[in-house]
């Protein structure tokens, strides 16, 4: 039987156990041996992380062909329209290629924990949220996404991969299950 940790990568934390920059890494919060991340989170991204001791369920994880979607919390910056939403669900043409299509609805601002730093704020431009959920993952994809639809992404919180969510863990906090 396959073990999975799920945890809620803190901001600013690499997505690795060791970073010769002295940077926070997953070995800060994760001390059972033998795991290793199913995808990644970039550093200034918050949220799920699954790890696991399988290498064919790492492999299923991190494999779109496999179409588990991931689910994104966005905070934006400016009031996002319908406009941008049936882009950004449609696809948007990045650098690297059109994005598959992807399901983007508006979201009401969740209850979430602090982040420190907090996101920065102008007085004048309010924020928004959707809810992402992408089954690809081009390098930055969800920032570069809705930046090309003119809404830069201020916050960044995958909520779920799959049938797995975060639940009620905080930042840094985990939770081992079996599969």
């Amino acid at each position: 039987m396959a073990r999975l940790i799920l945890l809620n990568k803190p901001y600013d934390m690499l997505s690795q156990f060791t970073d010769d920059s002295g940077r926070a890494t997953l070995s800060t919060c994760i001390k059972e041996p033998g795991f290793y991340p199913a995808g990644r989170l970039d550093r200034d991204s918050e949220g799920l992380l699954l790890l696991t001791d399988c290498g064919k369920l790492q492999q299923e994880i991190s494999n779109p062909n496999y179409k588990l979607g991931k689910v994104y919390w966005v905070q934006v910056e400016g009031l996002i329209d319908d406009e941008a939403l049936r882009k950004l669900a449609a696809g948007v043409m990045l650098k690297d290629g059109k994005t598959r299509p992807a399901r983007a609805i508006e979201l009401q601002s969740p209850s979430l924990w602090p982040r420190n730093p907090p996101i920065r704020e102008r007085r004048n431009i309010p924020t928004s949220w959707v809810e992402l959920t992408l089954f690809e993952g081009k390098n930055r994809q969800v920032r570069r996404m809705t930046a090309a639809v003119g809404f830069p992404t201020l916050r960044l919180i995958r909520h779920s991969i799959g049938p797995w969510n975060l639940g009620s863990l905080q930042p840094g906090e985990s939770r081992l299950i079996e599969v």
